[in-house]
């Protein structure tokens, strides 16, 4: 079992940056994929991006590929976002998500065991 909460999201200008942050408890964190999801406005929740286990592995969505990276730390049980040169089109609740342990990285939602409650990101344009 791992229990998420992410932290890190608020207002920010167009081209600015932002950290997102995903505390986890449970010692499973660093056998688990761990994955970033976002739901814009009247949009369902779709896939970001996604980090293995040993953090050797990364996936993104096309439209964030060299903006975002996604990080982890095991020894911190924390998963990052790193976002630079937003975009109005970014805002959106980022949710971070956790597979079960040893599972490999994947974009869909269903295939997520655990979530975060989601913080709120908004870019000002």
């Amino acid at each position: 079992q791992v229990h998420l909460v992410e932290s890190g999201g608020q207002l920010v200008q167009a081209g600015g940056s932002l950290r997102l942050s995903c505390a986890a408890s449970g010692r499973a964190f660093s056998s688990t994929t761990m994955g970033w999801f976002r739901r814009a406005p009247a949009k369902e929740r779709a896939f970001v991006a996604a980090i293995n286990w040993s953090g050797t592995n990364t996936d993104y969505i096309d439209s964030v590929r060299g903006r975002f990276t996604i990080s982890r730390d095991n020894a911190k049980n924390t998963l990052y976002l790193q976002m630079n040169s937003l975009k109005p089109e970014d805002t959106a609740v980022y949710y971070c998500a956790g597979r079960r342990e040893y599972s490999v990285m994947s974009t869909r939602v269903m295939d997520y065991n655990y979530w975060g409650q989601g913080t709120q990101v908004t870019v000002s344009s």
